[in-house]
């Protein structure tokens, strides 16, 4: 099977041609075909094994009428995907997707901003409440963890499926947070 990078090459091609006559500017960003609007991210060419999608960056602000626009995880908060599986695609949806790029740009013209939810509107894995209500000092620890810090605790702790993969990640994760460290720290 072909690398991602390699895959839809006149897909690709299509998106780029789009996005340019939105008068945007290509630069490569993380590796990828990302288009700017007076230095600022506007959408992001992804490619997928099974998909090419076209990342817009503060894609929840957009009117998504079409219901076109694809979450990206569940806990990317901004970002929207307009995802293709062919040339025809986007073809098809050729002027709807210049019509998403340019409400896009206004956006970004306008300053708008996707409020974020903070770490403390996060729901705690119940293991993780459970210790910090049972571990005054751990509790301190990981309210003096910054908000992105505790966020990434928050995830990955509640990536795990089972209640007992989720506790001994707390207590994996224990020192880290006693520490005052995020979890790739």
């Amino acid at each position: 099977m072909e690398h991602p990078r390699h895959q839809y090459p006149r897909e690709t091609a299509e998106l780029q041609r789009i996005a340019q006559s939105c008068g945007l500017l290509e630069k490569i960003k993380w590796g990828k075909p990302c288009f700017t609007f007076e230095d600022k991210n506007i959408v992001l060419i992804q490619r997928f094994n099974n998909y090419i999608a076209l990342l817009f960056f503060k894609g929840a602000l957009l009117k998504d009428s079409e219901k076109l626009l694809s979450r990206v995880g569940e806990h990317m908060q901004a970002p929207r995907q307009l995802r293709f599986s062919s040339l025809a695609d986007i073809t098809r949806l050729s002027s709807t997707i210049k019509a998403y790029i340019e409400q896009a740009i206004e956006l970004e013209k306008s300053g708008a901003k996707v409020k974020l939810k903070r770490a403390t509107e996060f729901r705690l894995p119940g293991e993780l409440q459970t210790r910090l209500d049972t571990d005054p000092a751990l509790n301190k620890a990981f309210a003096a963890l910054t908000p992105g810090r505790q966020k990434g605790y928050i995830y990955r702790i509640a990536a795990a499926k089972q209640s007992a993969t989720r506790a001994s990640r707390v207590d994996k994760y224990a020192p880290q947070i006693m520490a005052g460290k995020g979890l790739n720290d």
